[in-house]
């Protein structure tokens, strides 16, 4: 169903001659676009227009989409509409539509429909191509198939039905393909039937003489595409697994596309290159066949991922595979597992794909010579006097240094050797510009190349300093080759206060950066030295501690004297005092207040609860209950690092505060 002209071919060979001589245009990347289609019957591309033409039964319309992928426009009132087929100057496209039983007509460059030829009430025609200078179409319902025409070569158009003249009825509409390059071939087998049936009509003076049938060991047809010079016809079954071809003169058997399970379409170029595709989840969809080539070897496969948030891989349409008359792009239009379709346009698919891998020793010493293998891989042997271009990528050269090109052997491999002036992670990058036989493809392989040791020392590790005390963080950087660069980063503890980058510079001629930090909390700072072609890079921490401000006032005392050289309050039994602690406020924050008593010489301990701080950072407690007199008592209010309700501060003891009751 899928066809050029014969003008068209020949453009084709002539391109051909000019891409095999290297001045085609570089290849555009693969793309795909989301169809609006809610099934595909058929896909045309139109080469003079640089369109494609894709109908949707279910949709009722014909979408137009661009070499890109992009719908540029809708032919829509089309009931069913199955089959598609261009003119031999592309300049009208004719779509089958059974639902108005009619062959519809469409303007290619206008993109709208230009006219309408009833088929016969209940004719229901699905499937056309344009053969023996009339346009022949499938047509009937199911037990009640047949073939007819459309002559549009004199005055008036003529429809001709029951063009199947040899006896044997279709059981439903048969699917019918031709080639441009045999204008007398015509070829037909019906969609879904098990086992296939297959037959080829000889259309040269006017009718449909059949000149061979078969049924085939094969079942489920999906598509079938005549060859360009009309001698074979290939067929896309579900089974056997793989595409089946046979002779148009007689259906004998040929050669067999070694594809994989569930063959579900085919489309051949102008030139004789075969796309070949398959239902296929867990397999490659697509398979590329050079004309002459082999056919057990595909010279390129395409694997579709999978669109959206579907299940699974995109699968192929069935019949939705169509090659750009001059084979630039290959046009496939797939569906994922909630019924979204995708128009995917192929670039590069007559060149294999090459892969190159390369293989570096792990390490390795600077300054000595290393040896790099690999293997540039293709279907087909690379030409003689092929090269790769090599690029090292390294400290000293991060966006690359070009190495001398190395040649490929026949079967892509290849050795080069190497000094590397720096150390590191030295990336060696290998890659083939492609021909016309294979696609551009790379490789690298990373090496750790040796560095002498870094010197980089801080100061100040596990010191503790009390609340706010402005301290001066120093970095000390031995010898280096070129990099006298350093980073200071400061990270205070809590989550509240990220890691920060508080200096960045050169070291100055003792070899110090510093920065200062106001020691409000515990804090990390890390130097950091990042190395350079023959010095390794170096991280080194100092952890720093930072006490809080905790101070405790006493009040409700009737007075203050001294007891030895210690200022006691004094309160009355009945007075209960209030200690007013004051503390570095963080969020959630408590402090721990502790009781002494003393007696006999010494000093024992009563008991300690922890108490909310305000968000003012104070807070105030009463010591209630029976006071005893003539003891001796004192508190104190701490912050205990990891019990006082966080971990941003070091463990801190205020002064102890001395009280006596009396009577």
């Amino acid at each position: 169903m899928r066809r050029v002209s014969t003008a068209t071919s020949i453009a084709v060979l002539f391109s051909s001659v000019v891409l095999v001589g290297g001045a085609a245009n570089p290849a555009a990347a693969d793309s795909s676009r989301i169809l609006p289609a809610k099934s595909v019957g058929d896909i045309v591309a139109d080469g003079v227009h640089k369109h494609v033409f894709i109908s949707d039964p279910a949709g009722g319309k014909v979408l137009v989409a661009d070499y890109s992928g992009a719908v540029v426009a809708t032919i829509a009132s089309l009931p069913g509409v199955t089959g598609l087929d261009l003119s031999a100057d592309s300049g009208t496209l004719y779509a089958a539509v059974p639902g108005a039983d009619a062959i519809v007509t469409i303007d290619t460059a206008a993109l709208k429909e230009s006219a309408r030829y009833a088929t016969g009430d209940g004719t229901d025609p699905k499937y056309p191509a344009l053969a023996g200078g009339k346009l022949w179409f499938g047509y009937g319902s199911a037990g009640d198939g047949q073939i007819g025409s459309l002559d549009l070569t004199g005055a008036e158009p003529v429809v001709s039905l029951d063009q199947e003249t040899s006896g044997t009825s279709w059981y439903a509409a048969p699917t019918l393909a031709s080639a441009p390059g045999a204008p007398n071939v015509l070829a037909a087998g019906i969609e879904g039937q098990s086992p296939t049936e297959l037959a080829t009509y000889d259309v040269g003076s006017g009718t449909a003489t059949r000149t061979a049938y078969s049924r085939l060991d094969g079942s489920n047809l999906h598509d079938l595409a005549v060859s360009p010079d009309g001698t074979r016809v290939v067929v896309a079954s579900g089974a056997p697994y793989n595409h089946q071809s046979y002779r148009t003169s007689d259906l004998t058997p040929g050669v067999a596309y070694a594809s994989d399970s569930y063959p579900n379409a085919i489309d051949i170029a102008p030139n004789g290159t075969v796309a070949a595709g398959i239902d296929g989840w867990y397999s490659p969809d697509v398979y590329v066949y050079k004309p002459g080539g082999s056919t057990t070897k595909p010279v390129r496969t395409y694997d579709f991922p999978n669109t959206g948030d579907s299940s699974g891989s995109d699968t192929l349409d069935p019949a939705g595979l169509a090659w750009a008359p001059d084979t630039s792009r290959l046009f496939a239009v797939t569906v994922n597992s909630r019924g979204v379709r995708s128009l995917r346009v192929l670039t590069d698919a007559l060149r294999s794909v090459t892969t190159v891998k390369v293989t570096a020793p792990a390490k390795a010493t600077r300054g000595k010579k290393l040896t790099v293998t690999g293997r540039a891989t293709s279907n087909g042997a690379f030409a003689a006097g092929a090269k790769a271009t090599v690029t090292r990528t390294d400290i000293e050269s991060p966006k690359g240094k070009a190495l001398p090109s190395v040649p490929l052997k026949p079967d892509g491999t290849f050795s080069f050797s190497d000094t590397p002036p720096a150390g590191g992670t030295v990336t060696y990058k290998v890659s083939y510009a492609g021909d016309t036989l294979h696609s551009p493809g790379s490789g690298s392989g990373k090496v750790a190349v040796s560095r002498a040791a870094s010197s980089l020392t801080l100061n100040h590790n596990k010191a503790l300093y009390a609340y706010g005390t402005d301290v001066s963080f120093t970095a000390h950087l031995g010898k280096t080759y070129k990099n006298r660069t350093v980073e200071l980063w400061v990270d205070p503890y809590g989550p509240d206060k990220p890691k920060k980058l508080a200096k960045t510079g050169k070291v100055n001629s003792k070899g110090n950066l510093s920065t200062t930090v106001d020691m409000t909390r515990d804090t990390t700072v890390t130097a950091v030295f990042k190395g350079d072609g023959r010095y390794a890079s170096k991280t080194v921490t100092s952890v720093a501690y930072a006490k809080v401000k905790v101070s405790t006032t006493v009040s409700k005392q009737y007075r203050t004297a001294k007891i030895g050289s210690t200022s006691y309050a004094y309160f009355h039994k009945k007075t209960n005092p209030a200690f007013t602690t004051t503390m570095s406020y963080y969020k959630n924050r408590s402090f721990k207040l502790s009781l002494e008593l003393y007696y006999q010489g010494k000093w024992y301990d009563t008991g300690s609860q922890y108490f909310k701080l305000g968000t003012n950072g104070k807070a105030i407690v009463t010591l209630s209950g029976t006071h005893e007199t003539g003891y001796r008592m004192r508190a104190r209010a701490s912050y205990v690092d990891g019990s006082s309700g966080d971990i941003v501060n070091s463990t801190t003891h205020g002064a102890w505060k001395y009280f006596i009751f009396t009577k």
